[in-house]
């Protein structure tokens, strides 16, 4: 054979695979496959970035890092590439915000534009924003095979528009990487073929278990003149808590009372800070003594912050997993959650703007031990590797 190399190509966008003779390493080397892996929001972040690197150390893999540019902000958006040791994004989409309708359709107008000017092997959309969807049909649309890592997730609550997007994303995605069998099960209930399901676990806890060693060596708390287990954390920026004055002002008198017991670092969202000036709520809450109001923090001190806090308190999924993972007590400013395996876990209790004081008072004071479900475990990043690479075989 002399020194003509023989090995598998991989076809993503056929899953198939034939065996190809080259002549050398170099030519080898240029038969990579591309997968576009998309990121637009600050949770986008830390669910590519162990499949990033598990796919970088691949041979026959080349990751590309999309950002859409849907949510761009420097404390949001570049702080956690260079936390997650992510590269600069391959490109850059450069969206920008607006309404759900122009933010889908401008990521569905420029990334079928970058899709025909090179075409991936395969392209991984992740979690529910509206940027998922869009890249999500602008590629099925042309015939570009796609994955959804974390798929399946439900709340059943068509109300909340990422609920549609992941229904929409479900339904078009070629492969469906489920976190959990609650995922599987919403999945078959819908009608999806057994064979795109595979379960391959929470890929947040990757980021995690990633980061652990520097995670640890930071005390963010200090900054604030706290200690360990002497505060909690919140987090709010969903629409549904944050946009309506009326219910916005109850949070914030609640967040206080609540701060008199134990005090809060709040890193604030954007979209909230921004309501909370527009509403005249941010001097009445900043001179709170026990509120601790500060920009969005980046991953590793903000995941120091949760691993140290006594409480969280939050409208978003992530920290719901993180917080079963660690065993922190959790609320969630919701009436459901597309997660309910972390309440089934008893981490994680829904509640209300009328409730949250007495929950709090009461979580903080009783803890919770660590119960994660099965495959949260810090391996998914491996499995979803593993899995693109059997879907090649012949």
């Amino acid at each position: 054979m002399g020194d003509a190399l023989y090995f598998y190509r991989f076809d993503a966008s056929r899953f198939t695979a034939k065996t190809f003779q080259v002549k050398n390493w170099r030519q080898m080397l240029l038969m990579k496959k591309i997968i576009h892996l998309i990121a637009a929001a600050r949770p986008n972040f830390m669910k590519i970035a162990p499949l990033y690197h598990a796919l970088k150390a691949e041979t026959w893999a080349e990751p590309m890092v999309v950002h859409t540019g849907q949510h761009y902000d420097i404390n949001m958006s570049e702080a956690f590439f260079r936390d997650l040791m992510l590269p600069d994004p391959h490109y850059h989409l450069g969206v920008g915000s607006g309404s759900h309708a122009e933010q889908t359709g401008r990521v569905m107008i420029a990334y079928e534009k970058l899709l025909l000017e090179g075409r991936p092997d395969l392209v991984v959309v992740v979690g529910d924003v509206n940027s998922t969807v869009a890249c999500t049909l602008a590629a099925v649309k042309l015939g570009v095979m796609t994955a959804h890592l974390e798929a399946g997730l439900r709340s059943f609550d068509r109300t909340m528009p990422e609920e549609i997007n992941r229904i929409v994303t479900d339904a078009i995605a070629d492969i469906l990487w489920t976190p959990s069998a609650d995922g599987d099960e919403n999945l078959l209930r819908e009608g999806a073929a057994p064979e795109k399901i595979e379960r391959v676990g929470n890929i947040m806890i990757d980021s995690l278990e990633m980061m652990r060693k520097r995670i640890m060596a930071e005390d963010a708390a200090a900054r604030y003149g706290l200690k360990a287990g002497e505060y909690g954390v919140v987090t709010l920026h969903r629409p549904s808590n944050v946009d309506k004055a009326e219910k916005l002002l109850v949070l914030c008198r609640t967040l206080v009372r609540v701060s008199e017991a134990l005090p809060l670092i709040f890193p604030v969202h954007p979209r909230t800070m921004k309501n909370l000036k527009s509403f005249g709520l941010y001097d009445e809450l900043a001179a709170a003594p026990g509120i601790y109001l500060d920009a969005p923090v980046s991953y590793v001190p903000f995941m120091n912050l949760v691993f140290n806090c006594r409480l969280a308190i939050t409208d978003s999924g992530g920290i719901q997993e993180e917080t079963t993972y660690l065993g922190i007590p959790c609320l969630t400013l919701r009436p459901n959650t597309e997660r309910p395996v972390t309440v089934k876990a008893g981490t994680n209790r829904l509640c209300t703007p009328e409730t949250l004081e007495a929950e709090a008072l009461a979580a903080a004071a009783r803890g919770v031990n660590p119960s994660p479900p099965p495959l949260w475990d810090g391996k998914t990043a491996g499995r979803v590797t593993a899995s693109i690479r059997n879907r090649g075989r012949p």
